[in-house]
């Protein structure tokens, strides 16, 4: 299966990795057909009470990977910046997740307000790679993110170092610009990961070179409006949003 994850990369279009938070959303994802599924930070946090990027939520992550392999396509788990500084932690973490099924894994340099130092978030994807080196790592840089070093030249370099370290894929959450998307992925020999952006659609992404396209958490957040917008309805005596599944449907995703 892995090596179907790393294969979707390379097709005509870029790769819509839809984010999911717990089972349901994963298995309501993969139920329409989407050809892997990811998870969101965000949402893992959020859904347990704790706050994102933190470092907090790795038991929460390794627990909804171990149901996500139960889908019937790849997985890739968002793992923050590794839940830890050491190197033999982050790899001994991913060979946890490769041997319960997990196609893949991203890994960010953001820490809170700044960026790792490239060397030392090098060394977590060396040991990645060293441990799990069937698992597609995504090299996550939060340059333009955090708003730090949100150059091409400054990104670059950083893309640059995990490469070299042995990550397959890189994401820029934040970069939008056609001219600086189309540096990136010519400078870059993986495939670039983006987040996705109303206007830019798959077919224009692809001629700028962009392999994956993420949601993020945009799907979480987009659940959670619906909910609120429902309650409220009912409390109001308002109509019901169209298309909400049946119990029984939802019910089946578990089964």
């Amino acid at each position: 299966m892995n090596t179907s994850f790393h294969a979707l990369h390379h097709g005509d279009l870029p790769l819509l990795l839809p984010n999911a938070w717990d089972f349901a959303s994963g298995a309501a994802l993969a139920a329409a057909g989407f050809a892997a599924i990811g998870t969101t930070s965000l949402g893992v946090a959020a859904a347990n009470g704790l706050p994102d990027a933190a470092g907090l939520a790795r038991d929460e992550t390794v627990a909804l990977a171990r149901r996500l392999v139960r889908l019937p396509c790849p997985v890739t788990v968002d793992i923050e910046a590794g839940f830890s500084a050491d190197p033999e932690e982050v790899g001994d973490l991913v060979a946890e997740l490769a041997e319960v099924g997990i196609a893949g894994v991203n890994l960010e340099d953001g820490r809170g307000d700044h960026l790792a130092d490239p060397g030392a978030q090098a060394a977590l994807v060396r040991a990645v790679k060293r441990r799990a080196p069937e698992v597609f790592l995504n090299a996550r840089t939060d340059t333009y993110w955090l708003d730090v070093d949100a150059s091409v030249p400054a990104t670059l370099e950083r893309l640059r170092r995990y490469v070299d370290a042995g990550a397959d894929g890189v994401f820029v959450p934040g970069l939008a610009g056609e001219q600086d998307i189309r540096a990136v992925t010519a400078a870059v020999p993986v495939p670039v990961n983006l987040l996705h952006r109303p206007g830019l659609g798959l077919d224009r992404l692809a001629e700028l070179g962009v392999r994956r396209v993420s949601t993020g958490s945009l799907l979480f957040r987009a659940a959670l409006q619906a909910t609120v917008t429902t309650a409220v309805a009912v409390r109001e005596g308002g109509p019901l949003p169209a298309g909400i599944p049946g119990y029984a449907e939802v019910d089946a995703l578990s089964r």
